[in-house]
């Protein structure tokens, strides 16, 4: 896996911005204290300035429920629809999703001109989304996993994300071909080695996964909204892809 440097990234307002020929992943933060949150009438208003912000026909995003359910874009309004992950082909159409904590993955199929947005909090991760919708891509758009390439966004890491026993116990039967230490450190949980397990079971090439490495709850280096190290209100940031 490889890490993305912050000082590689085109800072603008409150985003970070990885811009290709191709396509733009562009992950929100904090650094404005604007929270994308779909349930406020402010974080609406953000969203739909997006559209001009980035020069994009529609900003599509999804009412989440932590599940393993992904939807598809092809032209239909979706955006009331329940869901943790959006794959569309239509160029100028931004797919996104929101977390603060959870882990946000981002995919591209070049080739094929197809991408996807994921939100994979630990009920996502456990059921695998990010494996299922790969293969929704290679079933329904054609996509050849070689040409995938995978970005990761910021969320609680390893560091910081404590769970229960029960819970531990689960990951580790479900996850049991995964090494316990690199899965565990106590009761620490490790979302991104799931994530990336994921990844290359699908035939992703290692080459073509990315990550910040950035942990939403003790990160110093930017500003970024986490629940659990909340007290109470929170916000949320947004993940997106485009195709240009």
């Amino acid at each position: 896996m490889n890490k993305v440097l912050l000082d590689s990234l085109i800072k603008k307002e409150d985003y970070l911005i990885l811009d290709s020929d191709k396509f733009q992943v562009v992950f929100t933060n904090a650094e404005k204290n604007r929270s994308f949150n779909r349930a406020t009438e402010e974080g609406k208003k953000y969203l739909n300035s997006l559209s001009g912000e980035f020069d994009l026909e529609k900003v599509v995003y999804l009412k989440q429920i932590h599940s393993d359910k992904i939807l598809e874009y092809t032209g239909k309004d979706i955006n009331d629809m329940e869901g943790d992950a959006v794959i569309t082909n239509i160029k100028k159409i931004a797919v996104g999703i929101f977390t603060a904590d959870c882990v946000p993955v981002i995919l591209v199929d070049e080739v094929r001109k197809v991408v996807a947005a994921i939100h994979s909090g630990w009920r996502g991760t456990f059921e695998s989304i990010t494996f299922k919708t790969i293969e929704k891509m290679k079933n329904e758009f054609k996509c050849n996993e070689k040409n995938i390439k995978a970005y990761i966004g910021s969320h609680i890491r390893k560091c910081c994300y404590e769970v229960s026993e029960e819970l531990k116990d689960k990951f580790i039967e479900k996850k049991y071909d995964i090494d316990k230490n690199k899965l565990f450190n106590g009761r620490n949980l490790n979302l991104e080695c799931c994530v990336e397990d994921d990844l290359i079971k699908s035939g992703v090439d290692e080459k073509n996964i990315f990550t910040l490495g950035i942990c939403t709850y003790c990160n110093e280096d930017i500003k970024l909204y986490s629940y659990r190290k909340s007290e109470g209100a929170y916000g949320r940031m947004f993940s997106f892809v485009f195709l240009k």
